[in-house]
């Protein structure tokens, strides 16, 4: 007799998958030694052909692959893929740019700039990092130790 397709299987150990980045499509690893609780994360995801405007709050991680017009506080991290937009003012922990950011940008630790990503405006960080063909038009601000300790 043939089994049938409705009736109950034996549940499966499915490996856990790894988060993918949006940019590389590479597992995605935290910069700087941190490991993120992916259960924990607050993410906001604007997917491609999808616009948004206005101002974003808590959201721990942004995701753009559309466009984004906004004003964003106290995130962690920012990634912007290749065919992103994001214009307005951004204060992160971490940004990765691999599309492009019009206006002011504030990566408190590291800001990396793929080789399709633009910067354009002002950015401030403390490490920087740009892959051949990655462009920035404007100003960039380092941040130092004393400039931390005053902010």
């Amino acid at each position: 007799m043939a089994r049938s397709p409705f009736a109950p299987t034996q549940p499966t150990a499915t490996p856990p998958t790894p988060s993918v980045s949006p940019m590389t499509g590479a597992s995605f690893r935290p910069p700087m030694g941190r490991t993120p609780d992916a259960a924990e994360r607050r993410t906001l995801v604007v997917g491609r052909g999808i616009s948004v405007q206005g101002v974003v709050q808590d959201a721990e991680r942004l995701v753009v692959e559309g466009t984004v017009e906004a004003t964003m506080i106290n995130a962690t991290e920012l990634s912007i893929a290749q065919g992103g937009v994001f214009k307005g003012e951004v204060e992160v922990e971490e940004a990765e740019i691999a599309g492009t950011i019009d206006g002011t940008l504030t990566a408190r630790h590291a800001l990396i700039v793929r080789a399709t990503g633009r910067v354009l405006g002002t950015a401030r960080c403390r490490r920087l990092q740009v892959e051949d063909g990655g462009q920035i038009t404007g100003r960039i601000e380092m941040i130092t130790e004393g400039a931390a300790q005053t902010e």
